[in-house]
């Protein structure tokens, strides 16, 4: 199998019909699903795992190995490979870490990062520029906006939304504590919705169904179905039933 112009190692394995463009690197012991394209200027690194029907856009780079500073909180154990489902696509310019698992159908946008030990779920959305750092959790149909900051050691769960430039933080610190000290990432539950530029400090936890309005600096947890707004964020009403996800859908074409 010839790929002209691209460097693909002799131990590679590529499904049926893959594609590999000129200037691509595909390192050893990579494998590859049947129907995958892989674009110009992108690198797999040794050990990744792609599905079939996906998506590697220019210079994407998938599998890198972190380059960790001292006094990082990050472990330094040996990274497992990526894994990435079927059906997803990674844009231009984006970089996804060893040792994170990318589910079937994802989108990650032009130029996001995903840190190591990272779980993306099914279906969910990564936005331009988007960062998602190290040992964070990201359940189904997830989505996360453009330049949206999501902090190590946060736990998003299913079909929550957060809109651009959401900031999340996990370290009251702010560097300043003794090594080994865990950190605080915060905690969306099921279908909260986060507005855009919203601040939250560390371990805050938005309940489910809750409703943080669009600039918000959120410094306590959020009850479920709550709708909060402000500098600090305050509880203003309730989501109403109209509104909670499941009677949302069944309002769409085809909905149940």
């Amino acid at each position: 199998m010839a790929f002209e112009g691209a460097s693909v190692a002799a131990d590679a394995v590529l499904g049926e019909g893959v594609v590999v463009s000129f200037g691509a690197v595909v390192a050893s012991g990579v494998v590859v699903g049947p129907r995958t394209w892989i674009g110009s200027g992108a690198v797999l690194r040794a050990g990744t795992v792609v599905g079939e029907d996906c998506v590697i856009e220019e210079c994407a780079v998938l599998g890198k190995q972190p380059r960790l500073r001292p006094g990082s909180s990050a472990s330094r154990e040996p990274l497992p490979a990526l894994v990435v489902g079927d059906r997803v696509t990674i844009c231009a310019g984006a970089v996804v870490s060893a040792g994170s698992t990318i589910g079937d159908g994802v989108i990650l946008g032009d130029q996001t990062q995903v840190r190591e030990r990272s779980v993306i779920g099914s279906g969910s959305v990564v936005g331009r520029g988007s960062a998602v750092e190290f040992g964070v959790t990201i359940g189904a149909r997830v989505l996360i906006q453009t330049n949206v900051y999501v902090t190590a050691g946060a736990i998003v769960e299913d079909d929550v939304f957060l809109a651009p430039g959401v900031s999340t933080t996990n370290d009251n610190t702010m560097g300043r504590h003794a090594p080994g000290m865990p950190l605080a990432g915060p905690i969306f539950r099921r279908a909260c919705r986060v507005g855009g530029g919203a601040v939250l400090v560390p371990g805050a936890e938005i309940g489910e169904e809750a409703f943080v309005a669009a600039g918000s600096v959120v410094t306590k947890d959020v009850p479920a179905r709550a709708v909060v707004m402000g500098v600090p964020a305050r509880v203003v009403r309730q989501v109403p039933d109209e509104d909670l996800i499941e009677n949302f859908q069944r309002q769409l074409p085809g909905g149940v």
